[in-house]
């Protein structure tokens, strides 16, 4: 065998595997009126109707934005398609895409230097996007097959600051939440700080979102009675993710999470 008919075979195989994680995910789409959220869903092994299973919300960051309803599986999908994560914590995923002009959160980004500067606006409506999340949200906590007392959010970059967004508009929905390299309005954890067990990550190094977005939502949460854990990774920049991704106790400690009442 030549080594570039060994190379075409190697990019081939490399490809399909990547072809079939991406179809573990079902392409779905919800629509309200005549505004439409793409989304992909992956349910557990041998899904049943019979049976009630938490559900795990992910937003993605803003490079993943667009209308192919693929890019969003980018990263995090890996976690959840991991055989031991599928086989130790059963749970139906959702990845809902926002387009390309919107955001997960209301936020006015100053691009003029770096770190980005971001500013919170207060009593505005949720972007569209963000709307229909919830709405999805909403529609979904209502099967019949669904855990209402397991809902999960978590969220990067961008949606990391969608995370926090979607707590403070929806805090007795939650039962754990996963900020990585966020932040959000400090005056808005007075509403979930003591509702909603928070793990928050950040990069020390990150020059995208700086790190102090998550500090000042963690200090804002502690002032209201929360109690979130926190990690600040020395030598992260913006990807925290990664580091985020290969926490060991990440997924047993937010399905260790049980509201115990559903509002």
């Amino acid at each position: 065998m030549t080594l570039r008919a060994f190379l075409l075979i190697f990019i081939v195989g490399v490809c399909s595997k990547i072809n079939a994680q991406d179809e573990a995910f079902s392409k779905e789409v919800f629509i309200n009126n005549f505004d439409t959220l793409q989304y992909r869903l992956l349910l557990p092994k041998d899904f049943s109707k019979e049976k009630k299973y938490p559900v795990v919300l992910f937003l993605h960051g803003a490079g993943e934005r667009g209308i192919d309803n693929q890019k969003q599986l980018i990263h995090g999908s890996k976690l959840f398609l991991n055989e031991t994560v599928r086989d130790s914590f059963p749970a139906i995923v959702i990845f809902p895409q926002c387009p390309k002009e919107d955001y997960w959160s209301n936020v006015d980004v100053d691009r003029s230097s770096y770190p980005l500067k971001l500013v919170f606006p207060t009593n505005k409506a949720p972007t569209l996007s963000l709307s229909l999340v919830m709405q999805l949200m909403d529609d979904m906590v209502l099967k019949s097959y669904v855990k209402p007392d397991q809902i999960y959010v978590g969220g990067l970059s961008m949606g990391g600051l969608g995370t926090f967004e979607i707590l403070y508009r929806k805090p007795n929905l939650f039962s754990a939440a996963i900020s990585i390299c966020g932040g959000g309005n400090p005056e808005t954890a007075k509403t979930f700080a003591t509702k909603v067990p928070m793990s928050i990550f950040h990069g020390a190094n990150d020059d995208v979102f700086a790190p102090e977005l998550s500090i000042e939502m963690v200090s804002a949460i502690l002032e209201a009675g929360g109690k979130p854990n926190f990690k600040l990774y020395a030598m992260d920049n913006h990807n925290s993710w990664d580091s985020t991704f290969a926490e060991p106790e990440l997924l047993t400690w937010l399905f260790s999470n049980i509201k115990p009442s559903y509002d």
